[in-house]
């Protein structure tokens, strides 16, 4: 299972991804999170210590392993084809919830033909992780809908949309609904996240059925996910008693029952 997570700046996605990845692993798989948000913070939702997660370098930032793999000796000249299996086990971080966590970081028009490093690098490393690896992937995506025209979601299967009460988060999802149909992927749902009342809920579902979007789920607003945020703190802490929690790991059960009916 390879699942990508967007939306609008702000509207929870590194929250939901974070959520699933828990969930997955708490249900026995072996987990990889991947975070290419150009704001990175899913270590922190992960649990990861603050001081830890700042030391981490993005791979697309990590120059030293940049050169290592498409340095040729000239000016100007890189090598393209190279073997990029070695990255996760040396790069990633566990969490000490036991996800994988693998810090990607972000890079223009990484699917518009640019052939610099870091593009080379993430484009085959991306490929491998969804492709050629088996374990679940979970990434956290940068917000908005750029990331859709770069060619970084093309090997995923399913795209969790999140979205808020807004208008411009809900056209949002929108756009990438219609983009992620266009590259290919057939399973993207909205996840309406931070619900307070019946208003919001009817606002989300309105939206989703006038532009024929499926909603996977409803997240309620929780101030235990508010309380961990403003301190800092992971909200997988708050797991047992948190609301908004339990609505993502209702989630993950939905993504598994979708993948056994297709099997």
């Amino acid at each position: 299972m390879k699942i990508a997570v967007s939306g609008k700046g702000g509207v929870g996605k590194t929250l939901v991804a974070g959520v699933l990845a828990d969930f997955f692993v708490k249900k026995g798989f072996k987990v990889l999170a991947i975070d290419a948000d150009p704001s990175p913070n899913l270590a922190l939702t992960l649990g990861i210590p603050p001081d830890q997660a700042s030391k981490i370098v993005p791979v697309s930032e990590n120059t030293q392993l940049l050169e290592s793999k498409t340095r040729t000796g000239f000016s100007g000249v890189y090598r393209l084809s190279f073997s990029v299996d070695d990255i996760v086990e040396k790069f990633c971080v566990t969490s000490p919830y036991g996800v994988n966590l693998l810090l990607m970081g972000t890079v223009k028009s990484a699917g518009g033909g640019c052939t610099c490093p870091a593009n080379a690098v993430v484009r085959a490393l991306l490929r491998h992780l969804f492709v050629e690896r088996g374990e679940v992937v979970v990434m956290d995506m940068e917000a908005g809908v750029e990331h859709m025209g770069r060619g970084t979601a093309e090997h995923v299967d399913t795209m969790l949309i999140v979205a808020d009460a807004s208008l411009k988060s809900l056209e949002t999802a929108k756009k990438i609904y219609g983009l992620a149909a266009e590259t290919g992927i057939k399973k993207a749902f909205i996840i309406g996240n931070k619900i307070r009342n019946s208003g919001e809920r009817e606002l989300i579902q309105r939206f989703a059925a006038d532009n024929r979007i499926p909603i996977l789920d409803l997240v309620p607003h929780d101030e235990r996910i508010l309380k961990a945020d403003m301190q800092g703190e992971t909200p997988l802490k708050y797991a047992e008693d948190s609301v908004g929690i339990a609505a993502i790991q209702k989630i993950g059960e939905k993504l598994l029952n979708i993948k056994d009916v297709e099997s």
